[in-house]
């Protein structure tokens, strides 16, 4: 079940619908949504890109009753709000699956538990534990933060039941070398060396069911126990491939599975780098190649938090300056794989010197002097667009900011030669060869932002690859003061 040459499979984190999209969110799906553009747009892969909703969890359950609302009704409601919510933000999914779903997930994820119980992995014991619903995870004492969950920082809930358990600890030795031979690669380099030290300390045997009482009724039925249903890790982690066709479309499921690159936050690097490899190790499928960690995003310095009032809403960003701003600042300005800010002050900065001042102000000034001089230009070749060593190499590991900056000093590089050349005080051939420099230049550089601003990207693209090349309207309208 490898990938053939030409396909590639993306996936990012399956978010829990107890609330609506936060900007934590829309930057995750933006980053791997850039793959998937480069991926498909400019390497011209076949590229599947899938996610789902995560609904057989507690934290579902407890935001319907703080609603006053039906549990089933809460998720149908917030699931659409999800699915409605990737349209709004332009992100172009290949396959999306609910944790409800029990057409196609449930018995996927009850094939998929089947399997890891057929190796003797799983088993039955009572465990006493500290839980934190937040994360939907145990922790020990040492992993605590003063007393507190190190996610979430409250203190954890003490748990006793008789639940199932997956044997991970037999799979320590595989995973460790996994990722030591880079064949399971975690980018960066920072969050590879937390999961080789928290392998390196012990792995443990982690809890992947709760009494049907505890989860009150929500979850996926443990085949042949109906007093337990399944743990929400080891269901909603299955969704990355009950979503691509798992147990009942394995022709697709052959075709793209193993995925190429997760896309996750640094809080649940554990769960993907580890307890996942385990369980698929255990079912006898093949091991994802990369775990792409980012970072969190704070609003004016500060963790966004209701009580502070700083809480960014992502649709309002939008609705306020525009779907391709947004990306190109959270693309480019958070760097992506360590915490970065959002601020209106810096963002309305990067917008007027990046894209007012910066592309649309070069775009403008040479359609002008192209519209008014008597030449026609010639499209780039293709070898020519894709001849850019630094921006590949960024894509290719995963370096989407740095990408992004990199095509920003390419602007700034051809306005630097448009200045020097002056063709608007030349004339004749000496003219129309300063000129298709500066044409040639920002189609390459046009081609090369499709991941970050696509619909900008293609009007560039195609306004200056005509014969002969009209005025254009500014691409970015002032902002008001």
């Amino acid at each position: 079940m490898s990938n053939t040459k030409n396909t590639f499979t993306i996936t990012f984190a399956i978010p829990y619908v107890n609330a609506r999209p936060h900007l934590g969110h829309v930057l995750e799906w933006l980053q791997a949504d850039s793959i998937f553009r480069y991926q498909r747009d400019i390497l011209g892969k076949d590229v599947w890109l899938g996610a789902g909703t995560d609904e057989n969890s507690l934290k579902n359950v407890q935001a319907a009753a703080k609603a006053g609302k039906d549990p089933q009704a809460w998720l149908d409601e917030y699931a659409k709000i999800f699915e409605d919510a990737y349209k709004f933000f332009g992100v172009e999914l290949t396959g999306f699956r609910r944790g409800s779903d029990q057409q196609h997930h449930w018995p996927g994820v009850q094939e998929l538990w089947r399997r890891c119980d057929a190796a003797g992995d799983i088993y039955k014991k009572t465990y006493k534990g500290l839980y934190c619903v937040g994360c939907e995870s145990f922790y020990t004492e040492d992993e605590l933060v003063n007393g507190l969950c190190p996610e979430h920082l409250v203190p954890p809930e003490v748990v006793e039941e008789e639940n199932y358990f997956f044997r991970l600890s037999k799979y320590q030795d595989k995973i460790l070398q996994l990722i030591e031979r880079g064949e399971l690669n975690i980018v960066s380099e920072q969050y590879k060396n937390e999961m080789l030290g928290f392998i390196r300390k012990g792995l443990e045997d982690f809890s992947i069911s709760r009494s049907h009482k505890r989860a009150r009724g929500i979850g996926v039925p443990v085949p042949g126990d109906d007093n337990q249903v399944m743990y929400v890790w080891f269901d909603a982690l299955a969704i990355y491939i009950t979503a691509m066709g798992w147990n009942f479309d394995m022709a697709t499921f052959e075709k793209y599975w193993p995925a190429d690159v997760q896309v996750i936050g640094k809080g649940i690097n554990r769960f993907h780098s580890v307890y996942w490899i385990g369980m698929l190790l255990s079912a006898g499928l093949a091991t994802p190649k990369t775990v792409f960690v980012h970072g969190y995003i704070t609003a004016d310095g500060q963790k966004m938090s209701k009580s502070l009032g700083n809480v960014i809403d992502p649709f309002d960003l939008v609705k306020q300056y525009g779907l391709e701003p947004v990306r190109y600042y959270l693309l480019k300005e958070i760097p992506t794989h360590s915490d970065g800010d959002f601020s209106h002050t810096r963002f309305a900065e990067v917008y007027t010197a990046d894209l007012a001042n910066g592309l649309g102000n070069l775009c403008s000034r040479v359609a002008k002097l192209a519209s008014s001089a008597d030449h026609t230009f010639t499209p780039a070749a293709k070898e020519e667009l894709q001849d850019h060593p630094s921006f590949f190499e960024a894509m290719n590991q995963y370096e989407v900011s740095t990408a992004a900056q990199i095509l920003q000093s390419d602007l700034a590089k051809i306005d630097q030669q448009l200045n020097q050349d002056k063709p608007w005080k030349l004339s004749g051939a000496d003219q129309q060869a300063a000129l298709a420099k500066a044409v040639t230049s920002i189609q390459k550089v046009a081609f090369l932002l499709q991941p970050f601003m696509p619909e900008t990207a293609k009007k560039i693209y195609e306004h200056f690859s005509q014969p002969k090349i009209s005025a254009l309207q500014p691409l970015f309208p002032r902002l008001a003061v």
